[in-house]
């Protein structure tokens, strides 16, 4: 029988220490204040796109358990700039958290349970004792079996106190826009104004807009009102809304009052090519990221579209492994109707001429895909799915969230890698083929505020891109609050402007609205608004310095080291055997002389490692997954033909430092504690 995911041993639960607690009212919280409730730890920082994934699979769980559970983030930061409290405020804003969070920026209760990974969720029952550990995403459905037994057997100890919940909402900060996410001009013709002739903003506000709409619009993602607005060239003017404002997902009239479709927390935008657009039968491409789905608009009608997506997010497939031996994963047509396709956390879209289709930055998966409007088909074009950074031939490199693509005059598409804090390109040949290079960046855990040869330049998370009329990239740095320019010809990053307010989105503006030379709009998120920046003469250089995020060293011994990977699956579920051992292993090193032997791709989660006792320290870098269905709670039982199948899996960064008497063994949890 499939046991659910519990600790055997009585474990007390460490008390929570940081900085100072949000969505409190302004109180502090302590476990004994929480005591007789069902605490659920979340381990999060705002960069990750797994822990926002955690934060939409708990609200089903925290609504249906309202009086008995109390969610409490525990953000330990990544980057530097998460350790602002001012933006982790906004965050909190931003992503909607009801629950408490505690501002946890030195890492204290991080280590105090012995967190490793980005997400870790840990339940403690009514009486303050851990009852389990379980890192990354995916586990509702375990969490939605686990809370019922935890409240059946406090009821029963009369240990259990039903009641409201800690949680205080904070003020609302916003204005038009609220979080704006990416931006996208529409030339004139192109525009709502062009068939509508109206404005939102009224008749005599609309003379002025179709005035200004003559030198186009602005089509902004407001991400945090979940729609988009068209702005005037000046910011002020609203043309049109699209979506009725109301988070879901809904097809159907999008535009102004009357608009019932629906968008959730839309990033990424394209205008299609005019003839591409008249066979598709709508204009603008929208990645709708946490409907993990992209939608269409038509400016003419005011109608949204499903084209691609079924709404389940894409968390790897089940079955085979999603990387052979050689850590090569499947690039190419995926089958079915694209509205049969799983998608994970779309976040920008931008039109390819050379592959005449929309390329997708689908940052849930660590992948670059592709959507051809005309037929439908989406593929993966990039990537095998694991997170890092790795050069080469597309089926073999990784990303590491992708966040934003631009264009080069050479139909190359530049991407905005943002957790590796990495500027890449993909390289596509004459006859489609993609390989991809890096220009800036170093590694999942390097980053910093440093100009100068790209080898040694730094970026801090940056989500935007667009390329400039000299053929160089302007970045948006958004964790640096700044705008970075890349030179492929010289080689070198230099700064363009600072004091940005993370800014989320960059594109070259030819209006000249404000001036007669070309400037940059920058997506200033934090502001809740769209500016106006010059492009200077004469670029800053800056030198910060380069970080690493700092985490834990684990002291390990030299020489064979033991490594498990715990994994149990809930009542209910169990391993889908039925194509061989369902576990998968796979582990790198930086730098790589750290690992003697036993790295690769392999089945198993139980793997002997050797480490070289010529380098003092590094990173061990590991991936876990494994793959259960739902079925009889029998050991023989067969899983069903139709049955729901379920893959968990998380990477893991594990910093090492080599001593004499360091550890021989490694024990990571996947799911559950013995």
């Amino acid at each position: 029988m499939s046991e659910t995911v519990r600790t055997h041993a009585r474990v007390r639960a460490s008390e929570l220490v940081g900085r100072n607690w949000l969505n409190t009212g302004g109180k502090s919280l302590d476990l004994e204040a929480l005591r007789g409730k069902i605490v659920l730890l979340d381990f999060w920082t705002f960069c990750c796109i797994n822990c926002l994934h955690v934060l939409d699979e708990l609200r089903p769980l925290e609504e249906q358990y309202s009086d008995v559970l109390v969610t409490v983030g525990v953000h330990s930061p990544k980057f530097e700039h998460e350790a602002d409290p001012v933006a982790l405020a906004a965050a909190v804003e931003r992503y909607e958290i009801h629950h408490p969070v505690l501002d946890d920026p030195e890492l204290d209760t991080w280590k105090a349970y012995t967190a490793r990974a980005w997400p870790t969720l840990v339940v403690i029952d009514p009486e303050g004792y851990i009852v389990a550990h379980l890192s990354g995403e995916g586990h509702a459905d375990g969490l939605a079996v686990l809370i019922p037994e935890l409240i059946a057997e406090h009821e029963a100890k009369g240990t259990l106190h039903r009641g409201s919940g800690p949680y205080v909402a904070p003020e609302a900060t916003s204005g038009t826009l609220r979080f704006p996410g990416k931006a996208l001009f529409l030339p004139p013709g192109r525009g709502s104004m062009a068939v509508a002739g109206t404005s939102d903003a009224g008749s005599s506000a609309g003379a002025a807009a179709a005035d200004g709409a003559s030198k186009g619009s602005w089509l902004v993602t407001d991400t945090g009102h979940h729609r988009l607005v068209e702005l005037g060239t000046d910011f002020q003017t609203v043309l049109a809304t699209f979506g009725s404002g109301t988070k879901g997902h809904a097809d159907g009239p999008a535009a102004g009052d009357d608009a019932t479709a629906r968008f959730n927390e839309p990033q990424g935008l394209v205008l299609l090519p005019e003839d591409v657009a008249a066979k598709a039968g709508y204009d603008v491409v929208i990645a709708d990221s946490v409907n993990h789905r992209l939608r269409g608009l038509s400016l003419s009608s005011g109608k949204a579209s499903t084209l691609a997506g079924n709404g389940i997010q894409r968390l790897l497939e089940t079955g085979p492994a999603r990387v052979d031996e050689e850590a090569a994963g499947f690039t190419g047509l995926l089958g079915g109707h694209p509205l049969e396709v799983s998608l994970s956390s779309p976040w920008d879209v931008v039109w390819s001429r050379k592959l005449n289709a929309v390329v997708v930055a689908m940052a849930g998966t660590h992948q670059i895909f592709s959507f051809d409007p005309v037929t439908g088909a989406v593929a993966i074009l990039a990537g095998n799915g694991l997170e890092g950074l790795l050069d080469g031939p597309a089926h073999e490199a990784w990303f590491a969230q992708s966040s934003g693509l631009a264009e080069d005059a050479d139909g190359n598409i530049w991407v905005a890698d943002s957790e590796t804090s990495a500027i890449r390109k993909l390289v596509i040949g004459e006859d489609g083929s993609v390989t991809v290079e890096s220009a800036v960046g170093k590694g999942l855990f390097d980053f910093g505020f440093r100009d100068g040869p790209a080898a040694e330049a730094r970026l801090q998370h940056p989500l935007g891109v667009t390329v400039l009329p000299d053929g160089s990239v302007a970045i948006a740095d958004t964790y640096n609050g700044a705008v970075r320019r890349y030179d492929p010809v010289s080689g070198t990053v230099s700064t363009l402007a600072r004091g940005l307010a993370e800014p989320s989105d960059v594109i070259v503006d030819h209006t000249q609205s404000a001036g007669s030379e070309p400037l940059l709009v920058v997506v200033e998120a934090n502001k809740h608004q769209l500016v106006y920046v010059p492009i200077p003469k004469e670029a800053q250089q800056v030198d910060e310095g380069a970080s690493q995020t700092h985490r834990p060293k684990s002291p390990v011994a030299a020489g064979p080291l033991e490594l498990a990977v715990r994994f149990t699956a809930p009542t209910g579920q169990k391993l889908d055997d039925r194509w061989g051992d369902p576990t998968q292993l796979k582990i790198s090193s930086t730098p790589p002389e750290l690992l003697v032997s036993g790295g690769g791709t392999s089945v198993g989660l139980l793997r002997t490692l050797e480490l070289s006792p010529d380098v003092p320290e590094g990173v061990l870098h590991i991936t876990a997954r494994a793959a259960a269905c739902d079925g009889p709670e029998t050991e023989d039982g067969e899983i069903p033909d139709h049955a729901a199948c379920h893959l968990y899996q998380q990477d893991w960064g594990i910093p090492v430092v080599l001593q004499a008497d360091g550890d021989t063994e490694l024990v990571l949890d996947l799911r559950g504690m013995d």
